[in-house]
């Protein structure tokens, strides 16, 4: 039996007598980059999100940047950030000239450990960009607990965790801003890339509209220096379109998650999730010290497994000059050893999880 690691052709086949229509009269109506279409999207996310403001950009890399230069942070200034996540939350960093500041992670979670966190802070701390790393939320109470102590901002990374709640609270609510991806893979998927950045406070949200248009006030008047950091019309089209079926999808996605723990609990480690917290879970991640050869069995077996990460971030040839070193963050280090993620998408059958297991099992 194939079961690939994601597929979303059914998806596809499931809505295109809505998006096609929609698509054509898009084309028709030749607006092409923000415009109403956007504006609607962005109304409707911030409402599904429960924030205030939602502004709609080209990437959720983009939204990570967009969100650290509206919010002030430049050359020198130090961004805290979990070692253990997708390169784009410290290559954003990096990209603005900010240094960031790798801290390891909790062991269960893979998420952010708050006591290294405060740990790292310095003069220099700006801003901390915890991650809802697989679709679980990062412990923000804590989180917001120390960056009021200490005045920083807090940049949430939801870009696997859209319809993820923490003790009733969803990603955006708590931190100056929280940032979201909609590439192909994600649960909330477009036809490419897009991103979106939640706020509550409407001076972010204005700053943010001026610099994902190169910083224009009006049309040709720039009093600061933004980017191109906007969301197609297309996009926004068909992830409008779309949104209305993300908790089905979530749930389906819950459910299969459910199956693997109950099926898998004995063999492997499964997924935790901390009390308080609904995962949507962008990814199920189970961890074996044999991963490597886990991995290569089930490709034998035509199961689709990818890792999610393979190196931590301290340890990447790009960051050499933070003089990062093997043992700085031993929690991270070996996670990345051995975590393997499995087919979790909604369109899987009862069948397939079965199937997968059972190899697991096997191995």
């Amino acid at each position: 039996m194939k079961v690939p690691l994601l597929d979303l052709k059914p998806q596809y086949q499931m809505l295109k007598n809505e998006i096609e229509p929609a698509v054509l009269e898009l084309m028709a109506n030749q607006t092409f980059v923000l415009g109403p279409t956007v504006q609607t999207f962005e109304m409707d996310i911030a409402s599904y999100c429960h924030v205030n403001h939602a502004v709609g950009v080209s990437s959720g890399t983009d939204a990570l940047i967009c969100s650290l230069m509206a919010l002030g942070i430049g050359p020198g200034d130090e961004v805290i950030l979990p070692t253990f996540t997708f390169f784009a939350t410290a290559g954003a960093v990096a990209r603005i000239g900010a240094i960031p500041v790798f801290v390891d992670i909790d062991p269960e979670t893979y998420n952010i450990d708050v006591n290294k966190m405060e740990e790292a802070i310095t003069d220099q701390t700006r801003a901390i960009i915890p991650v809802h790393l697989y679709g679980q939320m990062a412990p923000m109470a804590e989180i917001m607990a120390v960056a009021t102590k200490h005045e920083l901002v807090v940049i949430e990374d939801a870009c696997q965790s859209i319809g993820a709640s923490q003790n009733g609270q969803f990603p955006g609510e708590l931190g100056t801003t929280a940032c979201l991806s909609f590439y192909p893979s994600k649960n909330l998927a477009g036809f490419g890339d897009g991103g979106m950045i939640l706020c509550q406070e409407e001076s972010v949200d204005r700053r943010c509209r001026h610099m994902r248009m190169h910083g224009e006030d009006q049309r040709y008047y720039h009093s600061m220096v933004g980017g191109n950091f906007r969301l197609d019309s297309l996009q926004a089209l068909v992830l409008n379109i779309k949104l209305k079926h993300l908790d089905g999808w979530a749930a389906k996605r819950q459910e299969h998650a459910a199956i693997y723990d109950e099926l898998l609990g004995s063999t492997v480690k499964t997924p935790v999730i901390s009390e308080g917290n609904i995962s949507v879970y962008n990814q199920y991640v189970i961890r074996s010290d044999r991963r490597d050869a886990l991995q290569k069995y089930l490709g034998e077996k035509e199961i689709g497994a990818a890792i999610y990460y393979p190196v931590p971030l301290h340890l990447q040839k790009c960051f050499a000059y933070l003089d990062g070193q093997e043992g700085d963050c031993p929690v991270a280090e070996q996670a990345c050893k051995e975590v393997l993620a499995l087919p979790v998408f909604p369109d899987l059958t009862h069948e397939q999880i079965e199937y997968v297991a059972s190899c697991i099992k096997d191995f």
